[in-house]
């Protein structure tokens, strides 16, 4: 098809803009050959006529469809061309915020200036182990892509990041070395990843500055070559660094800055370290004030200055060299400030006692004087003399500056060679990975020295990156065999030539620099002479002579000559360096020796490889009398020189490209600047990849994918069941050339714009059968349509007419009514007016009648009133005359009566003085004097009382009597108030006599008060009356409030319980999340300790056996898999046993009771230290109480005290006795015992040893005893203590609580009382556990002798059983002296009783006896055994002499013959459900039961948890015989086994499921019949018998569980490395729904060398396998719970990989994936459903995933659509959220783009959202496993043991 006939009507292309580089129209009218305008219609609306050109008649570029907009790789756009490219690395850019693009073999990284989350460890996670293609374009992929062909292919690599200053060359080859670091991991301990990484901020220190362009541009290039060993891990790293910018030392031009290391030297200055150097601000010193700039926004070089110190000591730069280095750098500062005097033209001087130049000296340890003289003279040196001459001012700042230059070179270096050194390895590097890091294409307006060494480089660059695109391109083809011609590429060779070629650019520099009096000029005629008009690429300006002009691959490049000489030459004055060589400072000497004499060791390079040049300026290796020559090497022969080797060294290593693109220049973060863009996409030959693309077959289709595209255009009579060759039939017919396609092995190969036009046709015919459809339905709708509206107009007309008549009706009724309203309104109006007029009169007559009463009312009541007054005045004045004359009359006759009474007085005293009188009144007197006896009498019994009663009340009246004086004093003081008080008194009666005035007044007045109280009284009770309505309303409010109380109440509750719910939620995820932290340090343990084992077997083998072949693991898998993978020469030695080993190499296995000791013992200290610090605290507060209550303490207690302090010393008093009486014991066993009967192994000494472990056992009951003892005198002490309301028996903090919630005093006092309360409580508790401790040590006692006689009664019926003549004797005589023992043991106990020693002999003759019998039972057990072995053979013999005979018999015979009963085994009743073997069979049983048991053979047809079983019934014996050692030993070694087999064959599904299904088993079989409460509830009576008697087990089972745990995540890492290759392709890329996605046409250029040869895995393939694991798992009998667990960890694997690659892959994110992975999820949730599964949680792990999926379904549009989105999406991130709709790409021409508007929207709706910033879920994660317990019904001692296993050593009990 003719490239003419796409340019139809509607048909886009680019046409040229000066502003946006390329800008988009559309064609108005089709093009006919031959036409000189094209009409053309612009985006923003106007019309334009496209004048084409006459000469070449070249049609416009045409735009690529939009479905093929924002591509990953540039490669697979259908037309390739600048337009294109710049377009779709824009809307990938600003629309799509994605920095990365491919452009065949080039990654293009469009710097974002702005920090992306895209580089954390999940993304480097993902991208590990990807082919490139599969994913997104990334840096990542780029870097895997080079570990993966290094790996494979046994090839070095190399990464060549390029771009120009700004464009983030150096982050891009920080990334990579990152990747490389966390991928490949470290071959030693000395974390050389670590140094890698921190070379990166002391070259930026030194090696970077500020420019125009670029904050931290590095100012010069470096490759650095990163090591690896055999296993590919980085084992170490060097550096080569090219062409350092010099003249930045010296001289920064507007707004840059002089190196970073300067200002971070500045802005540390105040340091203590640096007062030495003598700096200041940077504004201070010369060389860092001249860019006017010395500040970078941002960043805080203090802080940078001690990253970089940090950096340097992790690189091992001691503090001496560091503080070196920093002098050297603050000297050249100082230098820079040396200022020179003008004497005369030809000289100059500099000042005396110069500050700078001193300061300088004194740093560099140098000669004040000396170095003054040569820095303002030279030596000039002839064949015959030497001449000093001075220099003049200009030449001394030119000398200077060389000066500083030169030593800050040589710092470089030197730094340079330390850093090598530092990540230089020992180890043999086997293939290493270069990342170079160099300058771009750069053009100034002044270009100079600087800029063309770096074009240079990039010419040799660019030669190197087009023959290598054109040499992939040829192998493409050649694999596909399709036949190919040699594509024309530009070849840069002749520029190349100009350069460095015989008497090149260079080779006259060189020369020019040589001749005395050379010069810029006259090297720029010799220029002109030699390559003006003879070379194209050369040329010379045209208003300059001072200048050339090179035509480079990119643009061409105006160099100014002046000062190309003196740069090429780097002059230094020799006299200068040797008075530095001089330096008393040790360090500055060294940068000016020889390579071969530099004392820093970093010259070793990697054995095995040619030796890598350091810096280009520094003189390569030489003799050292040819010192002079080569310091003066040109620089540019030195570039020269490392660029030739930098390039041997690319070219022999496998390059990947990365172009690195400055979006903008002003670094706003997306920013896309079209100019600049296009200007670095022809700088850096990415445009030069696309053309050469492009003359080729840039498209390719495989040809199922070419099927499932173009199946539309097919007829049904054109599919076959051959795609090739229906591909091949339907594009002959397609496509007419056959030259625009081609037919290779696996693709098609198309040129450039044949995808572009089959996507018409295909959209052509989608189209006309778009329109067939919607011809038909639109004109279904329109009949549909009308039918309606006819049907629907004549109801509309029905309904109008009856409207109208309806209406008509209304008004008529409306004329009538309104007439009456009329009517009766104005009457309203009349009647109205009247009534108003009326009241106002009548208003007005109210008034005024009331008025006129008033004043008629007040004039009465004043006349009344005066009235009252006068009748209260005159019956005051009639009552004071009467007052007066009654007191008048009163004093009279009060005088009157003294009178006659005088007289009467006189009388009677007379008369008394009379004898008669005396007589009379004697009478009767003696009675009674008797009777005033008998009364004295009992007035002094009385008196006696009341003496008593006096003495008692002294006391009170002591107390008293201070009271009253107190009292009399107040009292005095009162009775001088009072006398101040009498005079006041008269005061008051006088004005009590105007108040009985007023008395009479107020009296009148309260007549007139009653009356008005009357009334009062009956406006109160009105008032009550209302009040009482208003308190039963309020009743009934207050009923309502309570109503609401009750339901607030209620609700407060509710709120309460879901509070509840919602912290018992948070305390089951931090419980979760702390399982989840132990189980991590779990596994890490267990890795450590394989990573132990892995050595210490390395080193076995070193030493013993002969180094095996290295075997190459899988290159994507990393260090940490590697090291569950294990030869099966390791495995086969750690099986044969090896006798001559030492004792120390026996103890491999872990030995778990020391490990369960120290475990314990840790806690335990642990607890004590808790606990101690707890009672110092409470000590503290408790000393300062005490103090006040001590004689308050009651005696009561301190007797108890007492007691308890007695009953401790006899128990220890006891303990004491019976270690006494052990030790004597063992003495006399010693002294008197043969040596054969106390060896051990003897009965006797097993009897004596058992008496030994009860004592023991004894003692450690006395012991635990004391302890309690201890802690319950601590408690009553504390008890006793005075305690404050903080201080409690319970926890002190709890009722401190409990005392700040009672606000109440009462509640106070009763929580004092309950305290009280709570102490008696506990006294009384702690005198009962003692009395009830007595009776269980005398309970002890008597069970002791009880358990005596039960010994001896089971002695004698044992004996009785016995039959045989001999033993019968036995018996008798074993019975007489049983009773003989028994008796005499009674007597001896009675006789002895008071004589301790005595009875201690009389026990240990009575031991020797009981040996002797013991000797006697164990013959008897041995003829026992030996009589049953022989029942057994005769049984067995028997039985088969039967089966013989029974098959000679007939079946008639067989009725009539009785049936003996024989072989009946009647002692299955008597199994007990344990098994015995010996000690020295615990090897066999481990190896026959764990190590050499196969789970697909043996254990296939066992019970399930058979091993845990025989282990735990095996466990049970030895605890049954009470044999510690066996237990322990047998359970070390089970769990040591396990390891191993695990570790042998890790990575066996069935294996690991095995033991981790038999591990839980015997977990629980442990658990069961441990004996305790919590277990046993579900065991049988029959179980409970069988439970363990003398061991606790707890600190075992910890142990088993930490193992199970390990054997749990193992389980997990083993089924994720077999889904994890199947959950991509079955879950995104494999079409379960067919033609649902079709395949985009992407041609996708994935690299061959990428794609391994590998099924492509289904849905159905990923369901086989979770059946697979579900059917073994069940097999084994795994738990339920823990099938959950791991069936949940698989579906989180599966919905978290499965999300992470859609995150990363632009290509899934489409409406079609979205359902083909919902339907994908919808099976998996079947299967759930199959297998009873939807409870486990496994469902809610792919909520993310069925989010993301219908994230890709929704509409995208509108507000209501983001607020849906946002609401569905809640297990989404932000960041997540945002990536997808970033990432969305439309299948077909049908669906839209996102917009960013509505991406913006979402953006600010969930900013409020607190979720994680990172983009990947964690695949790696691992849910904390828990097991449940699950007992067994299963009968122990029904368990048979097949013959299978090999256990026939072993013996069931």
């Amino acid at each position: 098809m003719a490239a003419s006939e796409l340019y139809t009507k509607f048909a886009r292309v680019w046409i040229p803009d000066p502003e946006e580089v390329w800008k988009s129209a559309e064609l108005i009218k089709d093009y006919k050959p031959g036409d000189k305008v094209l009409l053309l219609h612009l985006e923003e609306g106007k019309d334009l006529e496209y004048r084409l050109d006459p000469k070449t008649k070249e049609l416009p570029h045409l735009r690529n469809p939009d479905i093929l907009v924002g591509e990953n790789d540039l490669t697979a756009l259908s037309y390739l061309h600048e337009p294109a490219v710049l377009h779709n690395l824009r809307v990938r850019f600003i629309d799509s915020k994605l920095i990365y693009t491919y452009c065949g073999i080039v990654l293009v990284a469009i710097n974002p200036y702005e920090q992306l989350p895209i580089y954390g460890e999940d993304i480097i996670n993902a991208y590990s182990g990807q082919n490139m293609g599969d994913m997104d374009p990334h840096i990542f992929a780029v870097a895997e892509e080079a570990y993966k062909q290094m790996a494979r292919d046994e090839r070095n690599q190399s990464i060549i990041v390029s771009g120009e200053s700004g464009a983030g060359k150096t982050v891009s080859a920080k990334y990579a070395m990152r990747y490389f670091a966390t991928v490949s991991g470290s071959a030693s301990e000395a974390n050389v990843e670590e140094k890698v990484l921190a070379s990166n901020p002391i070259m930026e220190s030194i090696g970077n500055a500020k420019t125009t362009r670029n904050d931290n541009s590095s100012r010069f290039g470096k490759y650095i070559e990163i090591g690896f060993d055999k296993r590919y891990r980085i084992i170490g790293a060097n550096m080569r660094t090219y062409l350092l910018e010099k003249s930045r030392v010296v001289f920064q031009a507007e707004e840059e800055r002089n190196y970073h290391i300067f200002y971070q030297l500045c802005a540390s200055a105040k340091l203590p370290e640096f007062k030495m150097l003598r700096l200041g601000n940077a504004n201070y010193f010369h060389y860092t004030k001249q860019g006017g700039s010395p500040v970078i926004e941002g960043v805080d070089d203090a802080k940078e200055m001690a990253h970089t110190r940090q950096a340097c000591t992790l690189l091992g730069i001691s503090e001496s060299y560091q503080m070196g280095i920093f002098r050297i750098l603050a000297g050249i500062l100082h230098l820079g400030n040396v200022g020179f005097t003008f004497r005369d033209s030809d000289s100059c001087t500099i000042p005396p006692k110069h500050e700078p130049l001193s300061i300088f000296c004194d740093l560099m340890g140098v000669d004040y004087e000396e170095m003054c003289h040569w820095l303002c003279h030279r030596k000039l040196a002839t064949a015959t003399e030497t001449y000093i001459k001075p220099i003049s001012k200009l030449q001394a700042t030119n000398a200077r500056d060389a000066l500083a230059k030169h030593i800050y070179a040589k710092l470089f270096n030197w730094i340079v060679d330390h850093v090598n050194q530092a990540l230089h390895s020992a180890v043999k590097q086997h293939s290493f990975i270069g990342v170079l890091d160099i300058y771009g294409f750069e053009t100034f307006e002044i270009n100079s020295f600087e800029q063309f060494c770096i074009n240079y480089a990039n010419e040799k660059l660019q030669q190197q990156f087009n023959m290598h695109v054109f040499k992939l391109e040829q192998e493409e083809y050649m694999k596909e065999q399709i036949p190919w011609t040699l594509i024309d590429f530009y070849d840069n060779q002749p520029c190349i030539n100009l350069i460095e070629s015989k008497l090149g650019i260079l080779d006259l520099l060189d020369e020019e620099c040589k001749m005395p009096k050379g010069t810029d000029d006259t090297w720029a005629q010799k220029l002109y002479n030699t390559h003006l008009n003879k070379c194209v690429l050369f040329e010379k300006p045209r208003l300059s002579n001072t200048a050339f002009i090179i035509q480079h691959f990119a643009d061409k490049v105006e160099y100014q000559c002046e000062g190309f000489l003196e740069k090429n030459k780097d002059t230094v004055f020799e006299e200068q360096i040797r008075v530095l060589k001089s330096s008393k400072f040790k360090m500055l000497p060294e940068l000016f020796q020889d390579d071969e004499k530099t004392i820093s060791p970093t010259s070793a390079t990697s054995s095995g490889r040619t030796p890598l040049t350091r810096t280009p300026a520094k003189p390569t290796k030489g003799r050292p009398g040819q010192a002079a020559k080569e310091h003066k090497k040109t620089v540019g022969h030195q570039f020269r020189n490392s660029l030739h080797l930098l390039m041997e060294t690319l070219n022999a290593t496998t390059p990947h490209y990365v172009r690195c693109i400055k979006p903008n220049d002003f670094k706003l973060p997306f920013t896309f600047d079209e100019k600049r863009a296009v200007q670095q996409l022809r700088a850096c030959g990415v445009l030069e990849t696309i053309r050469i693309s492009a003359a080729g077959f840039p498209s390719r289709w495989t040809y199922q994918e070419f099927f499932s595209r173009y199946r539309v255009l097919m007829k049904q009579k054109d599919v076959l069941s051959d795609r090739k060759q229906t591909c091949k039939n339907v594009l002959e017919k397609l496509i007419v050339d056959k030259d625009k396609y081609q037919f290779g092995k696996t693709k098609i190969f198309f040129r450039a714009g044949q995808v572009a036009y089959l996507e018409k046709l295909r959209a052509d015919k989608l189209r006309a059968a778009c329109i067939r459809i919607q011809k038909t339905i639109r004109g279904w709708l329109l009949r549909k349509k009308y039918l309606r509206l006819r049907k629907a107009a004549i109801t509309v007309q029905r309904y109008v007419r009856g409207y109208q008549a309806r209406c008509y009706a209304k008004f008529l009724r409306r004329t009538k009514a309104a007439t009456i309203i009329q009517k009766y309104w104005r009457m309203y109006v009349v009647r109205r007016r009247y009534k108003i007029r009326r009241a106002a009169t009548i208003v007005l007559q109210s008034y005024l009648r009331g008025y006129l009463a008033r004043n008629r009312y007040r004039k009465i009541l004043r006349e009344h009133k005066a009235v009252i007054i006068q009748k209260w005045v005159r019956g005051w004045l009639a009552r004071a005359h009467y007052k007066r004359s009654m007191q008048a009359i009163i004093y009279l006759q009060c005088c009157f009566r003294r009178m006659m009474a005088k007289r009467e007085l006189k009388k009677l005293k007379i008369e008394a003085r009379s004898v008669e009188r005396y007589k009379k009144l004697h009478i009767g007197m003696e009675n009674k004097i008797m009777q005033l006896q008998r009364k004295v009498d009992e007035q002094n019994k009385d008196y006696k009382c009341l003496m008593e009663k006096l003495t008692n009340l002294e006391g009170i009246y002591n107390s008293e009597t201070e009271k009253l004086r107190s009292d009399v004093e107040r009292l005095q003081l009162s009775e001088e108030e009072a006398k101040v008080a009498t005079g006041r008194i008269l005061s008051l009666q006088e004005e009590i006599a105007k108040l009985r005035k007023d008395l009479e007044q107020t009296q009148s007045e309260k007549k007139f008060i009653e009356e008005h109280a009357d009334r009062y009284k009956q406006e109160t009770e009105q008032l009550v009356s209302n009040l009482k309505e208003e308190n039963n309303l309020l009743k009934q409010e207050k009923e309502t409030l309570n109503h609401l109380i009750v339901e607030q109440a209620k609700e407060m509750t509710e709120t309460m319980e879901k509070k509840l719910i919602e912290e018992t939620k948070q305390l089951e995820l931090d419980l979760n999340d702390e399982r989840l932290r132990y189980q991590n340090l779990l596994n890490e343990f267990s890795r450590l300790e394989e990573r132990y084992d892995d050595l210490k077997e390395e080193m076995t083998l070193m030493v013993n056996v002969p180094k095996p072949g290295h075997k190459r693991t899988d290159s994507t898998h990393s260090s940490n898999e590697s090291e569950y993978t294990f030869s099966s020469e390791i495995a086969e030695t750690e099986d044969i046993p090896s006798r001559t080993e030492e004792p120390s190499e026996k103890k491999v296995p872990l030995d778990m009771s020391l490990f369960l000791k120290l475990q314990k013992r840790v806690t335990e200290l642990e607890q004590e230290k808790q606990v101690m610090q707890d009672e110092l605290d409470r000590k503290e507060e408790q000393v300062l109480r005490s103090k006040a209550k001590e004689e308050e303490r009651p005696q009561i207690r301190g007797a108890e005290l007492e007691y308890e302090s007695l009953k401790r010393q006899e128990l220890e008093s006891e303990n004491k006795k019976l270690k006494n009486e052990l030790n004597e014991l063992r003495k006399a066993l010693s002294e008197k015992s043969a040596p054969e009967v106390t060896a051990p192994g003897a009965p006797a000494y097993r009897v004596l040893m058992d008496q030994l472990t009860s004592v023991s056992e004894e003692l450690d009951v006395r012991k635990e005893e004391v302890l309690i003892l201890r802690s319950q005198l601590v408690s009553q002490k504390e008890a006793i203590q005075p305690k404050d309301d903080k201080n409690t028996m319970t926890d002190s903090t709890i009722l401190l609580e409990d005392v700040q919630k009672m606000k109440d005093k009462g509640e106070i006092a009763q929580a004092y009382i309950g305290l009280k309360e709570t102490n008696r409580l506990l006294e009384s508790q702690l005198q009962s556990q003692k009395r009830s401790h007595e009776n269980e040590a005398e309970a002890l006692r008597g069970e002791i002798q009880s358990l005596k006689e039960e010994n001896n009664r089971q002695q004698q019926l044992l004996a009785q059983n016995l039959q045989l003549p001999p033993e019968a004797r036995i018996e008798a005589s074993l019975q007489h002296e049983i009773t003989r023992l028994t008796n005499e043991n009674l007597y001896f106990e009675e006789l002895y009783a008071d004589d301790p020693k005595k009875y201690q002999s009389y026990r240990i003759s009575l031991y020797k006896r009981m040996i002797d019998l013991m000797e006697q039972l164990e013959k008897q057990d041995k003829t026992v055994r030996k009589l049953k072995k022989q029942l057994k053979v005769f049984a067995k013999k028997i039985g088969e002499l039967e089966v013989g005979q029974m098959e000679n018999i007939s079946p008639g015979q067989i009725i009539d013959e009785p049936i003996r009963p024989v072989n009946i085994p009647r002692k299955e009743k008597d199994f007990q459900g344990m098994l015995e073997y010996k000690k020295d069979d615990e090897q066999k049983l481990v190896k026959n039961l764990i190590l050499e048991l196969k789970p697909r053979g043996v254990a296939v047809n066992l019970i399930p948890g058979l091993p845990a079983y025989i282990l735990f019934m095996c466990v049970r014996h030895a605890d049954y015989l009470n044999d510690d050692q066996k237990v322990r030993s047998l359970l070390t070694s089970t769990i040591n086994s396990i390891k191993k087999v695990l570790k042998k064959r890790g990575d066996d599904f069935e294996t690991v499921s095995f033991w981790l299904s038999n591990t839980c088993r015997f977990l629980h079989c442990l658990k069961q019949y441990s004996g305790e409460e919590g277990f046993m509830k579900h065991n049988t009576s029959r179980q409970n018998e069988h439970c363990l008697t003398n061991f606790d087990l707890a600190e075992y089972r910890q142990v088993l569980s930490d193992l199970a745990i390990q054997i749990y995540q193992q389980l997990v890492r083993v089924l994720e490395n077999i889904l994890q290759p199947m959950i991509v392709s079955g879950m995104l890329e494999h079409e379960t729904i067919q033609g649902v996605s079709g395949v985009k046409p992407t041609g996708l250029r994935k690299r061959t060398s990428s794609i391994a040869d590998e099924g492509t895995y289904t849905l159905d393939s990923i369901l086989r396998q979770l059946n697979s694991f579900h059917s073994v798992m069940c097999q084994h009998g795994m738990d339920p719970e823990l099938i959950k667990q791991v069936v949940k960890q698989m579906f989180y694997i599966v919905g978290a990989i499965t999300l992470n690659n859609l995150l990363l892959r632009k290509d899934m994110c489409s409406w079609s994936k979205g359902m083909q992975i919902r339907y994908n999820v919808s099976q998996l949730e079947e299967w759930l459903r199959d297998k009873n599964l939807m409870n486990s949680g496994a469902k809610e792990t792919l909520e993310p995933l069925i989010q993301a999926a219908q994230l890709l379904q929704v509409k995208k549009k509108t507000d209501e659509d983001a607020e849906a989105i946002c609401s569905m999406c809640n297990a989404l991130t932000t960041a997540q959220i945002v990536k997808v709709l970033n990432l969305y790409t439309p299948v077909n021409e049908f669906e839209e783009r996102v917009s960013v508007s509505f991406i913006r929207t979402i953006q600010m709706r969930l900013r409020d959202r607190k979720d994680s910033p990172q983009l990947l879920m964690d695949a790696k994660h691992i849910f904390p496993v828990t097991f449940p317990f699950n007992p067994s019904s299963l009968a122990l001692e029904t368990i048979q043991i097949p013959a299978s296993l090999g256990l026939g050593f072993i013996s069931r009990v």
